[in-house]
């Protein structure tokens, strides 16, 4: 069935070209300085691809093994306890859910060997007695597991985790210990202890994070686009990693440094992290906490590592009945986050952070756009040329997202159904005109499942004059981007 539907896959690429009649090939070739800016930028962004991919094939089969071996022969070597600090939040979880995913830190923090503590900052009063049932029934040996259940008000995660590492500030943890968040949702590997603590005997390191797998349930393009995303995701952390540094601090879950993540200016980087913004003023951040403690270490000189071969595993459900609003509210939360942050730590300076770091920060800020030039000359050249560049140009869409889809499924070691090429591309440039949008509106957020938020109603004037500044310039960027598209290809 999966050989089929591929097969029916490359006979619709040939159908449209067969489609184009050759007079219109004949318009078509006139345009060659359309060609030739397209060409150039696609050019640049598969040469960009082509790097990180080859960057993480030397990372997951050279560095990272080596590197390993060197950090459990330094932990072998080196005196003293590393004691594992758990920080499990949860919010609106389903109890089918924080069964396993308890179950799973529970496993994990009794197989610590130099013991571990647990803090779960929970709201509802049902979790906090279930969290503490699971505790009291695990298979395991408990008897070097302490755990904490901290009650909290619903005023969100950064208040939840700012408080929980108070708590956890006032148990004096070390250097050595390692201090694991987890969201309330993610099953923890069992072996993140054994893993992770070794990495930590080099004192530059200050967090790393995890491969990722989903739990989605039936099977659907939410599930599949999910699926391609985690797998992209693969592959470009293990390029980074092989700068010792990290684009992102995934909040699913991730291991610091205990001393570190207990430092009061860290604590305050999470639970009051804020932008002043030219235009909107200060932007109190609501979402995006992971970005925050991502920018602390990253502004203070520390190294974020990345683990391929140990991976969580993320329940997730549709937040929305369809598939486009469901990928378009996630989007624009998780987009908002990283363009809220990227732009301060482009001012930091390329010395601190590593040069391939700073110019992977900076090429998130300017693929926003590139991105948008194929569709856009396309469309220009499908109403004053022909509109036989249309099929010519889906054709060439599916045989390259296709091709990378190829390599992404032969890094990560399975193959892909015939929706991840389509999907690809829509998360390409669906993704890169979120990105656009909220670029000008980075005063927007809201939690998925949380009511509570900036992107609800607008009531007070000030607001809606920002909202109406915020569209008329975005609006100005896109037509300014048009008219550069109009110059160069003299469409």
């Amino acid at each position: 069935m999966l050989a089929l539907s591929h097969m029916a896959y490359f006979s619709l690429v040939v159908l449209l070209v067969t489609l184009v009649p050759r007079a219109a090939l004949g318009e078509i070739q006139y345009a060659t300085n359309t060609i030739f800016i397209m060409g150039f930028l696609g050019t640049w962004r598969y040469s960009w691809a082509a790097i990180n991919f080859a960057r993480a094939v030397v990372f997951r089969r050279v560095i990272h093994p080596r590197r390993k071996r060197l950090a459990r022969r330094r932990f072998a070597q080196r005196a003293g306890r590393s004691h594992m600090y758990m920080l499990v939040t949860s919010y609106m979880v389903e109890p089918e859910v924080t069964l396993p995913v308890y179950r799973s830190v529970f496993r994990a923090a009794a197989r610590a060997r130099d013991g571990a503590t647990i803090v779960a900052s929970v709201v509802d009063g049902a979790d906090a007695r279930l969290i503490r049932q699971i505790y009291e029934t695990q298979a395991e040996d408990m008897t070097g597991v302490q755990l904490i259940v901290d009650r909290i008000k619903a005023n969100g995660k950064r208040d939840a985790l700012a408080r929980t590492l108070r708590i956890l500030g006032g148990l004096s943890p070390t250097h050595r210990d390692i201090l694991v968040f987890v969201d309330g949702d993610t099953m923890v590997p069992e072996d993140i202890w054994t893993e992770s603590a070794p990495v930590f005997t080099d004192l530059k390191v200050g967090a790393l994070t995890t491969d990722e797998d989903v739990e989605v349930g039936r099977e659907s393009l939410f599930k599949d686009w999910f699926v391609l995303r985690f797998n992209q995701r693969q592959v470009m952390m293990c390029s980074m990693g092989l700068s010792k540094r990290v684009l992102t601090l995934t909040g699913r879950m991730s291991v610091f440094r205990a001393d570190l993540a207990t430092d009061p200016t860290f604590i305050q980087a999470i639970g009051q992290d804020f932008l002043d913004h030219w235009r909107l003023g200060r932007v109190d951040f609501l979402t995006g906490d992971d970005k925050s403690t991502w920018f602390w270490l990253l502004k203070n000189g520390y190294e974020m590592h990345y683990l391929p071969d140990v991976r969580s595993v993320s329940f997730e459900f549709q937040p929305r009945p369809t598939f486009l609003d469901s990928s378009k509210t996630l989007m624009v939360r998780w987009f908002g986050n990283m363009i809220r942050t990227n732009g301060r730590a482009l001012r930091l300076s390329p010395r601190l952070i590593g040069g391939f770091t700073w110019w992977s920060v900076l090429d998130q800020r300017v693929s926003m756009w590139t991105t948008l030039v194929g569709p856009i000359t396309v469309a220009l050249a499908a109403i004053m040329v022909s509109p036989s560049v249309i099929p010519l140009y889906i054709a060439w869409v599916m045989i390259t997202r296709y091709i990378f889809c190829v390599i992404i499924a032969l890094f990560r070691g399975s193959w892909f159904p015939v929706t991840h090429p389509p999907i690809l591309y829509f998360s390409q440039v669906v993704g890169a005109a979120l990105k656009t949008y909220v670029l000008f509106r980075m005063d927007k957020q809201k939690w998925t499942r949380q009511g509570g938020g900036t992107g609800g109603a607008i009531i007070a004037l000030r607001d809606k004059l920002k909202a109406t500044e915020s569209a008329a310039h975005h609006a100005l960027a896109l037509v300014w981007l048009t008219v550069a598209i109009l110059y160069f290809t003299k469409v």
